[in-house]
């Protein structure tokens, strides 16, 4: 069998605020995926890190009264913090603040450049002359030009969903000033992303992309590909374009490089691991990419053209998934639904998020639904009544009965084999990321164990002196499908099955580990591993969120 390698990303987080539940649906969606890639034996690296340029960061900056690089230090310090405790394990968290990242988007863009594939060309923009600086669509606010609402940002109207240039908006304001902006000229690049229309066509139609996201492409394709501007003028927070003065790298140009730069980054401490093996044209590596529906027109457009054009390998799949909604609605700070994800971690476990978000994730763009009631209910009913449960009811009677020793046998074989086997289809659902139909196989089987519990009853039998050789073949087979279970939710509870690996008192347990049953082995005393979610709780998190200060 092949050896695989595989480099997995998420999208780098912006430093511009802090880490949210909406985030943490792809964060979480990309770890589970690794997680279960090294659980099977997998080379696989996580990279991610934080984007930190653009004109948000160095108004916010300027805002708080501090460096833009004192600002995504800190902001960078704080997303460490939050992605660890919610068991996000990346290889590398780095910056696209770097000077790997600056050598290797200059590299491209002069690569890019050498190809013919950026032009230059004078545009109309507004400019805001009390601040003395161009605005970004966002940084603009007017009246939208198809159905008048009132307060829209600069490139699309939320009321009507229309799209449209800034200079297009009805009595536009600067956000930034207050003042009304004037348009002015300027000369900026264009990476010319038809020239690409080709490859990026073949790419698209292969199996890199999903099917719903191919057809989102083939709209484009038919409107045409338009030239991108990759292009900002001075003041900006970024890399300077070289040999331009004043010109800076759009922010979207150097954010996907950071990448490869955060990948470069790890190599360097980690000398066994070949870099270029990676990221070569030739490259046998897997690249998987996983990002939101909002960015998809980036990275599977843009991403593989400059890769393809400056002699890198492309994606071997661009993983995309849709928004998180809290009780069937967008995030809203009002009803305490904007939650961050600190504010989550001071009043619930992180695992019981990334259970909840594993029972309702699949390979689809589509969004999944945070409603707190059923999030209670269903982690209450599957991790603590099913699943812990199975544990609970049967490793006292091992410890009081038998000193703490597991049986030397199975009495009950082809239920233990009916376990086993249903770990080939799970790891087929984890492979394809269709983590909902694998939570489901799992609790399948927790339903089954309780099952064989309850019908066999150990508390009764062990009344009797003569039953106890049963009791113990009972409570012996129950706990080897619980670490069966838990082999199959490591992914998904990394700490949960930490605390397992020593309650069972084994190493850390890894896919090969279903293959026998654990015998003739000495346990330690059960603790319990999760409590339950109380509504009070669920009260207490979104009365803080609507507390929340950004």
């Amino acid at each position: 069998m092949k050896h695989r390698k595989i480099l997995a990303t998420s999208a780098l987080i912006y430093a511009n605020g802090p880490v949210h539940l909406g985030h943490l649906v792809e964060y979480i969606q990309t770890d589970i995926w690794v997680r279960f890639q090294k659980l099977s034996g997998v080379e696989c690296y996580y990279i991610c890190g934080n984007d930190t340029h653009g004109t948000p960061i160095m108004l916010r900056a300027e805002k708080e009264g501090v460096s833009p690089e004192a600002l995504i230090n800190r902001v960078h310090q704080e997303h460490q913090q939050d992605f660890a405790d919610f068991l996000i394990n990346f290889d590398s968290f780095y910056t696209t603040h770097s000077a790997e990242n600056r050598h290797l988007s200059e590299q491209i863009y002069a690569a890019l450049k050498a190809k013919g594939d950026i032009s230059r060309r004078t545009i109309k923009q507004f400019y805001d002359p009390e601040r003395a600086m161009f605005l970004p669509d966002r940084f603009i606010k007017g009246e939208c030009p198809r159905c008048s609402a009132k307060d829209q940002y600069g490139d699309s109207c939320e009321k009507c969903g229309a799209t449209y240039n800034p200079t297009d908006l009805i009595n536009p304001i600067s956000v930034i000033s207050g003042s009304t902006p004037v348009e002015k000229e300027s000369e900026h690049f264009f990476f010319e992303l038809g020239n690409y229309e080709d490859f990026l066509k073949l790419w698209a139609s292969s199996e890199h992309l999903q099917k719903a996201i191919t057809n989102k492409l083939d709209e484009w394709f038919s409107a045409g590909l338009q030239a991108w501007d990759i292009s900002r003028d001075a003041p900006y927070f970024g890399f300077e374009i070289p040999n331009e003065p004043g010109k800076y790298f759009y922010v979207w140009l150097d954010a996907p490089i950071g990448y490869i730069a955060s990948f470069q980054h790890f190599c360097q401490s980690h000398p066994e691991i070949d870099f270029a093996a990676f990221w070569q044209a030739d490259s046998q590596a897997e690249l998987h990419h996983f990002i939101g529906k909002d960015i998809m027109y980036f990275h599977a457009l843009f991403w593989p053209a400059m890769l393809h054009g400056a002699g890198y390998r492309t994606p071997t799949a661009v993983h995309t998934h849709g928004f998180l909604t809290v009780d069937g609605q967008k995030m809203s700070k009002s009803r305490g639904t904007f939650i961050k994800g600190r504010t989550y971690l001071n009043h619930l476990a992180p695992e019981y998020l990334r259970y909840y978000y594993a029972a309702k994730l699949s390979d689809n763009a589509e969004d999944i639904d945070l409603n707190l009631t059923d999030f209670r209910l269903r982690v209450n009913a599957d991790l603590v009544g099913k699943y812990i449960n199975i544990a609970s009811r049967t490793a006292g009677f091992i410890v009081k009965k038998f000193d703490g020793m597991l049986s030397d046998g199975i009495s009950e074989p082809e239920l233990w084999q009916e376990f086993v086997n249903q770990g080939e289809q799970i790891a087929e659902n984890y492979e394809h990321r269709d983590y909902s139909r694998a939570i489901r196989s799992i609790m399948s089987l927790a339903d089954k164990a309780n099952h064989y519990i309850a019908e066999k009853a150990p508390w009764a039998l062990a009344k009797e002196e003569s039953q106890l050789p049963e009791v113990h073949a009972i409570c012996t087979l129950s706990l080897n499908l619980f670490r069966l279970l838990t082999i199959y939710l490591k992914p998904v509870l990394p700490n949960i099955a930490a605390q397992v690996e020593a309650f069972l008192n084994i190493p850390p347990l890894t896919w090969e580990n279903t293959k026998a049953p654990l015998l003739n082995h000495k346990i330690n005393p059960f603790k319990p591993l999760l409590q339950r979610i109380e509504e009070e709780h669920t009260d207490a998190l979104t009365e803080a969120a609507k507390n929340d200060v950004y």
